[in-house]
């Protein structure tokens, strides 16, 4: 054995969650994208110690500026020119408003007398 690994050793995805104190699911996502080195042995998978700090440490930006991305910034959303109105497209005139019903014709009940002759309704 090199003895560069003596020292190596491998954790959980439980282990690596609760030391970044992470849902054990955002650990598993992590390794199916390929973002943290994982080894599988059968249906268990470890992370070694040596991937972990080596991702963490290229992840850990203390007080040094990121350089932005291409991308729209908070500034060009909430402040600035208008890049853009939503132009409506296809909106149909309304083409009358119903009259109120009553509640007798709504349910399809018939007015007392409603249907009867004349001289019998009253």
């Amino acid at each position: 054995m090199n003895p560069d690994q003596t020292d190596e050793y491998y954790l959980t995805v439980a282990e690596v969650a609760q030391m970044l104190r992470l849902n054990q699911q955002t650990v598993r996502n992590w390794i199916d994208q390929g973002s943290l080195p994982a080894l599988r042995v059968g249906r268990r998978v470890r992370i070694k110690r040596s991937d972990l700090d080596r991702i963490l440490a290229e992840g850990y930006s203390a007080g040094s500026q990121a350089e932005p991305d291409a991308g729209p910034s908070a500034e060009d959303f909430w402040g600035g020119e208008p890049v853009g109105v939503a132009e409506p497209v296809g909106v149909a005139e309304p083409v009358g408003v119903a009259e109120p019903v009553g509640v007798a014709e709504r349910v399809g009940v018939a007015e007392p007398g409603a249907g009867k002759p004349a001289d019998e309704a009253a």
